[in-house]
């Protein structure tokens, strides 16, 4: 009976450095095909985040917010996207989630920043608006104020001054 448990001893023994070798074949590549899901997921996600941000700085920048920093900021997050494709065409799926990963971080700062400069810009836009309007308004009322107390001290001028004068009869010479 000794024989026969050394002999299925033996026999498991073998089978289990087959399994083992044929596991070590099979499970990276299982692991790979997961890490390139990942991949491809975060590669998508930071694209999407990157035309979010730039529409966000363009929209700052058409209500007249200086976006100079963020466009290098966005051209950072570009330059991220092209090394995590570079990358990932390479086969090396955990670089490219790492450098989509940075991308899409300096993506989601850049649209926050941008969305926060155009409130603002906008607002400054609004207020001078307010303020072009009260100013306008102000002085056209000053203008026409200072116009009819001008005529009506005109007018106390040339009557006193009308008072004052003696008519002369001229003889007719004819």
């Amino acid at each position: 009976m000794k024989k026969s448990m050394a002999k299925y001893a033996s026999k498991l023994l073998v089978l289990s450095f087959v399994l083992a070798f044929l596991a070590s074949i099979f499970v990276p590549k299982a692991f790979a095909s997961n890490s390139k899901v990942i991949a491809i997921t975060g590669i998508e996600r930071a694209e999407n985040v990157l035309v979010s941000a730039f529409q966000a700085v363009l929209a700052a920048e058409q209500v007249g917010a200086n976006v100079s920093d963020l466009l290098a900021q966005l051209n950072e997050a570009g330059e991220f996207l092209a090394e995590a494709h570079m990358v990932y065409r390479l086969e090396d799926f955990d670089e490219a989630t790492r450098f989509a990963d940075l991308c899409y971080d300096v993506g989601e700062r850049v649209r926050s920043l941008a969305d926060e400069l155009r409130v603002e810009a906008y607002g400054s836009r609004t207020m001078g608006f307010w303020l072009t309007m009260t100013g306008s308004l102000v002085g056209v009322v000053a203008v026409v104020f200072g116009s009819f107390w001008g005529w009506r001290l005109l007018k106390r001028h040339f009557y006193r001054r009308g008072l004052r004068m003696k008519p002369k009869v001229a003889k007719d010479e004819s």
